[in-house]
């Protein structure tokens, strides 16, 4: 998708590392409308077969306003990943500032039964042209 080094986080042997991307030809900005592509690779490093049962992120624009989205799966699939496999995605976020933030955890399932969170990344939304604010 892009050419940035993706962000990345691993937990109990399984890394998930997120692309995103900004999508100007689908974004507005003089009607409050920006978009943003992330492709999700989830690979299974570990010692055990695992599936993705559920997804919840937590999405904040540039004002400070939180959306969470909880659900099945991950487009329409709930994969099974044996050690050394992995998995790959694309999706989308809108929001209604030209900047903001994403992260979260998918709920895996072991072979044995047990139900685990794992870490998706925080990942920033960035239009360009935004200057960066450091404090």
């Amino acid at each position: 998708m892009g050419n940035r080094t993706p962000y990345v986080a691993t937990t109990r042997g399984i890394a998930v590392s997120v692309e995103p991307v900004y999508l100007e030809a689908k974004s507005s900005p003089g009607s409050s409308q920006y978009f943003w592509a992330y492709r999700v690779t989830i690979e299974n490093q570990g010692t055990e077969t695992v599936q993705l049962l559920s997804r919840h992120w937590m999405i904040t624009n540039a004002r400070g306003e939180f959306t969470e989205v909880k659900g099945p799966g991950v487009v329409g699939e709930q994969p099974v990943l044996k050690p050394g496999e992995s998995y790959e995605y694309a999706s989308g976020a809108p929001l209604n500032t030209p900047s903001g933030m994403m992260g979260g955890s998918y709920q895996m399932e072991s072979e044995s039964g047990e139900r685990f969170d794992i870490e998706i990344p925080a990942f920033s939304l960035d239009s360009p042209g935004q200057g960066l604010v450091l404090n």
